[in-house]
Formats: structure tokens, sequence, C-alpha cells
């Protein structure tokens, strides 16, 4: 019998907060409470954090401080960008470009738009799923005003070629966005290098607090509000700012620009061990995403003979957390979106986890993991 232990591996969901992120969340909500629009000593003294919080993620993304607009998360981000573009420059024209596989905060949007006068593309992607650059080239208009492709998928961890896809953009004076949720803090980001015209990221995805996120917004790009009721955030983003969770994505910024490199090197190996571990003892494995163009934390894997959410209850009993899309009740079981995309059938993909490693996860965890795994696989299988 194997001896239980938590194995938090889900990290690309969310990650824990990190304990100097919390330490310096505290002093702001302990002593600096003042509002950041105040002219007092308590409102100075808060508009300094949150300028320092907005030098340290215009670290993370590249950028320059000035040129960072505070949001509520990855989602509002996302929104703020797509919405913000396509209301702003609708009499430019009516025309988005995007993928099959974003997350829903951008193909919801983008389908929401669709719906109300806008004419949106949803490219298709390869087997890994990857977006072909010649592909956004051939779907560009007179009247596309945005192409927002993802910068790496938050499912199979597949990498997209965004610095081609935003020099196309470039060339043809199309604004582009990138939902760089998923590779802040994994990968090194520099919104030059990437042509972006539009960056979005997440607090809660590098060690920081939920609630808080940032749209980085190049120089010369206006964006209609989604809200209104004040002048904060350059006008983007009105309403008196979450500095508590803005420092806190601040300090989690810091740190995952030190350490970056590091462990996401720590993060390739354990990853590797994990596939390797999974290809060698369990037969009917498949590896979804790109071999060698994805995430480094990142392991999506679809068990022949299973069902995924089947196989999520049953590792959960061993203290093992990961996530799945697929339902175990259901004799049809529905793939997500992503899964769809890349051509997996029902009967391939509904055995399909994904395991995201972390800052705690260690090699003796990805052992025990293995071990669980090919337990529960065989007993599943065994039961169907």
């Amino acid at each position: 019998m194997t001896t239980r232990r938590q194995v938090y591996l889900d990290h690309a969901a969310t990650t824990p907060v990190d304990p100097s992120v919390l330490q310096e969340m505290h002093k702001v909500l302990d002593t600096h409470f003042g509002n950041p629009s105040s002219l007092h000593f308590y409102g100075r003294a808060a508009q300094q954090y949150l300028e320092v919080a907005r030098q340290r993620v215009a670290r993370l993304m590249g950028a320059e401080q000035e040129n960072v607009i505070f949001t509520s998360g990855g989602t509002e981000a996302d929104n703020l960008a797509i919405m913000g573009t396509a209301f702003n420059y609708r009499e430019r024209g009516r025309h988005i470009i995007t993928s099959t596989i974003e997350h829903h905060a951008v193909l919801d949007t983008c389908q929401m738009l669709s719906h109300n006068g806008f004419d949106v593309t949803f490219l298709p992607v390869d087997q890994y799923g990857m977006v072909d650059p010649d592909d956004v080239r051939k779907a560009i208009r007179g009247d596309t005003i945005l192409i927002t492709i993802m910068h790496a998928n938050n499912e199979i961890g597949t990498i997209e070629p965004i610095s081609e896809i935003g020099k196309i953009a470039r060339e043809h004076d199309i604004i582009f966005h990138t939902d760089a949720v998923q590779t802040a803090g994994y990968l090194p980001l520099n919104v030059d290098d990437l042509f972006a015209d539009l960056l979005s990221v997440s607090a809660h995805k590098i060690y920081g607090p939920k609630g808080a996120g940032a749209l980085y917004v190049r120089e010369g790009i206006k964006l209609k509000p989604l809200f209104h009721g004040g002048g904060q955030e350059r006008t983007c983003r009105p309403g008196t700012e979450n500095l508590p969770g803005i420092v806190g994505l601040g300090k989690a910024a810091e740190i995952a620009i030190r350490e970056q490199s590091a462990e996401s090197k720590r993060y390739r190996k354990l990853s590797d061990l994990l596939i390797r571990g999974i290809k060698e003892r369990i037969p009917g494995a498949r590896l979804n995403g790109h071999p060698q163009h994805r995430l480094p934390h990142n392991v999506n894997i679809s068990f022949r003979g299973v069902k995924g959410e089947c196989l999520l209850v049953a590792l959960d009993k061993h203290g093992i957390a990961v996530s799945t899309g697929s339902a175990c009740s259901s004799d049809s079981t529905q793939l997500s979106h992503v899964l769809e995309a890349i051509g997996l059938s029902e009967k391939n993909g509904a055995g399909t986890i994904r395991m995201t490693v972390g800052r705690s996860t260690t090699e003796d965890d990805i052992e025990y993991v293995l071990h669980v795994l090919v337990d529960v696989v065989e007993q599943l299988r065994r039961e169907k």
C-alpha cells in the first residue's frame, strides 16, 4: 500500500501565495491603508506603494512602467484588451483574428463581439496546438483591427510563435494582444521582442493573490474603458485600486524575475521525469501539446481506457491534486475545446489530465505520483 502524501500538481490553475508576498500585503493592509488618489500623507504613501508595484510588474513584462494598467486579474485584462480595442477602433474596422484554443476569457469575449457587429476569424491549430503564422497572414483583411493569440496554452502547454505573429501584425498596422497569463514567471517576457501592443498577466499564477492582474498597453494605443466612474489607471480602469492585491502582484513579479531561470530548468527536469515515467510504466498514454515548444511545468496526458474525471477523483483520494475537463458520469465525454481543436476524438481524449509542477514539487513527489498513477490507471481499466 502506497503511503499517502499531499502533492499539489495544479499550479496552472492557481499557485499558493509566497510568504514574502503575504508579508508585504499585510504591511499595506495593516498600515498603508490610504486611497492612492488622496493628496494627504496616507494617500501619498499608498501611491508610492502602487508605483513600486507598477515598476516591478513592468520589469516582468519587459515594458515601461507608465504603460502598465492594473486590473482584477487576467480575465479582466483580456476583456479590456479585446473589447477596449474593438469599441475604440470600430470605425476603422470590425474584424478580429484569434485562435480556437484561446482561454475562455478571450474566446467568450470574441464570441460576444461576433454577436454585436464584429466579424471574428477563429484560426485552427495543428495536432500540437500550434497556430501557423501563415494562417494569421492569410486571415488579415483591410478591416482587421485586432489579432489576439495566447503566448502559451493553459491546457496543453504549447508555446505559440508569438514574435512571428506579432511581427506580422506590426507590418500590417494591426493591434496585437497576447494573453501571457501562463508564461509570466515561466518564460522571459519582453513586449518589444514579442511585438506586443497589449499583454495580460495575473497575480495568482505567479504565487501572488487572487483578484489582481495587469495589462500592458503600448504608448499610442487607446482603449475604451469597460467601466466608468473615475480617472484611475489612465482612465482605462476607473475605481479605487486594490492596493494590497496590486502590491502582492508586484512582489510576486519581483520574485518571479529573480527565480524564473533556475526554477524553469528545475520544472523542466521534473516534467521530463514525469513524462518519461508515464511512458515507461503505463501503456496507452499520450502526451498532448508540442513535445519541445511547451511550458516547462505543464504535462497534459491522455490515458486510453479511463475517464479523466474518474482518474482525478482516484488521485485525489491519494492526496494528489490535478485537473481535467472531462466528465466521469457521462457516457459521452465532453472534451475541452482545446483537445477537440488538436484533433483528439472522444475515445482518445476522455482520459485526459493536466499536471503542472511548481516551487514546492520535488522528485520524491513525482515518484509518488508515478507509483499511484500506475495502480490507479490499472484499476480503472479493470473496472471499465
